[in-house]
Parts: structure tokens; sequence; C-alpha cells
């Protein structure tokens, strides 16, 4: 059975009140939380919406593969930074109704269904977080990681409201490519110090699949899509293969899109679960100084 792909945050978890709307204070920036519930493909998805009093911009948290719940620790951090939040408890998870597909339960959750599936649940969220916003100039983005990192660019293939994406450790390969670099790597936290990033390429390029599904296949949304991205990878990863990912990034760069990357050279995969506060705070900072230009 495959692994699961670890979402970035160190722990989830959810609210539920009696009131439908809560006042937040903080040392930072005051926030509202309101539950909101939408429906998509039958389903009934619920989860809140953080708003600070004057956003700067808004997003959707879109989960990793696990049987997430909607994250409140992560979208009261970018609340406090005068970010408006959507966060939601996945398919099949918490409150929100459906069937979860995902590698606890033993089933194949990065066929491409299933991927297009919760992309469209995700492009449902936009459009939901969209007509709360009492601010509606503002840009409006996804943010998520790993597995998150394929249903981010199908959501905003599909969805022109979707402005901008901020991917923490998300592939920019296809999905039986990562199958077989993250068999290759087989969870070895010492990987990289046996194995040349030359020695892994082949491994990707020449391994044979254990899985038969249709791939999906990130460039496909990527060459479509003319909103700014930005990838933050850590460069001890051995879910994803960065080098290759930030290659084929780069390559796209040269073709006029506006994808940027940091790399975290001493961090893993879990960038969020880490003691240091930088990805998340290069995160915000680059979201912050987004073009206000960008289209509405």
């Amino acid at each position: 059975m495959m692994k699961a792909y670890l979402f970035f945050l160190p722990f989830f978890c959810w609210i539920s009140s009696f009131a439908q709307t809560a006042h937040v204070v903080n040392q930072q920036i005051a926030f509202t939380i309101k539950n909101v519930q939408f429906k998509n493909a039958g389903t009934m998805l619920r989860g809140n919406i953080l708003t600070p009093k004057n956003p700067s911009a808004a997003v959707v948290i879109i989960h990793g593969s696990g049987q997430e719940k909607r994250s409140i620790e992560m979208a009261s951090r970018l609340a406090q930074n005068g970010i408006a939040v959507l966060t939601y408890d996945k398919r099949g998870v918490g409150v929100s109704g459906g069937v979860y597909a995902g590698p606890e339960v033993g089933t194949n959750n990065i066929d491409s269904t299933n991927l297009n599936l919760l992309a469209s649940d995700a492009s449902k969220a936009v459009s939901t977080l969209k007509k709360n916003l009492r601010k509606k100039i503002i840009p409006l983005g996804l943010i998520g990681a790993s597995q998150a990192g394929w249903i981010i660019l199908l959501a905003a293939a599909g969805n022109k409201k979707v402005q901008f994406m901020v991917i923490f450790s998300g592939p920019i390969v296809t999905t039986l490519e990562q199958l077989r670099f993250q068999f290759y790597t087989n969870g070895n936290p010492d990987f990289w110090k046996t194995t040349s990033e030359e020695e892994a390429l082949k491994h990707i390029n020449n391994d044979k699949d254990r899985y038969q599904f249709k791939a999906t296949d990130p460039i496909v949304s990527l060459s479509k899509l003319e909103i700014p991205g930005l990838w933050l990878f850590g460069g001890k990863d051995i879910q994803v293969p960065v080098s290759l990912s930030i290659e084929r990034l780069n390559k796209l760069k040269v073709k006029g899109k506006a994808f940027d990357h940091q790399i975290f050279p001493l961090m893993g995969h879990n960038l969020g679960s880490t003691k240091s506060s930088e990805p998340f705070d290069a995160a915000v900072s680059w979201i912050k100084g987004l073009n206000r230009g960008l289209k509405k």
C-alpha cells in the first residue's frame, strides 16, 4: 500500500459551536469566524471563514492526502496577518459529507478521478469564499501542501476566480513519477546522504510503475494558467523530487509564466511542522506583495 502524503501543518483542529459567527481578538489582527457550508457533486461540505477587518487578500486552504479536517490553526495565522481564509473539512472527514479516499483506507487516492473531484470541491470553496467577502476587490487564491499541489492546479485551471496560488512541497511531476520517487526513497531520512540527484532522476525515468492508472500531469494545467504562483520546497524532501520539480518550473518561467519558488535547504517535506516559521512567513510576504492590478 502506498504511503500517505503528509500535509504541512503540525496538527489539525476544527471549530464547532452553537454561534454562527464568533469574534476573535488577538495580539495581532482581530478577525471573525463564520460557519459555512457548500454543496458540490451532491455532497455537503462544511467549514469556517475567518475574516480580518480589512483583508489584503483571501485564500482557500486545500488539503493534503490525509483525513484532514478544517485547519483552524493555519487559518488563524493567516487571518492574523490580514488574509481572509476559508478552511473546510475534507470530503468524508469531520462533519463534511461524502466518502474519503485516501491511503489510510487502502485506496488509490491519486487516481485522476479522485484528484479532479477534490479540485471540484476546491473550486466550489473558492466561489463560496468570494460570495462571503465584504471587500470584493482583493486577490483571491489557493494555498496548500503536498498532494494539494496537483489539486490546486486543476482547480485554478478551471475557475477564473482563482488569481494566485501558494504551494508547499507540491510536486511538479506526474503522479506516477512521484510514486516512483517515493517508493525509491522508502521513507529513509538519510536518503540524500547516499544518493545523488542523477541516480534519483534515472530511477524516476526508468522504474516500473506499481500502480496502473491515468497519470495526472501538472504541466498540462500550468501551461494554461496565467496567474502568479509560489512554490516552497525543502531541500531534504524524500516524498517529492524537488530538483526535477524546480527544473520544470524554471522552463515555464522562461516562457513568461509568473512562477516563483523558494527552497529551504535543510528542511524536509513537511515545512509547516518545523520549528522555523520561515516558510509560512515567506508565503505571507509573497501574498502581501501581489500586484494589486490582478484581474478581478
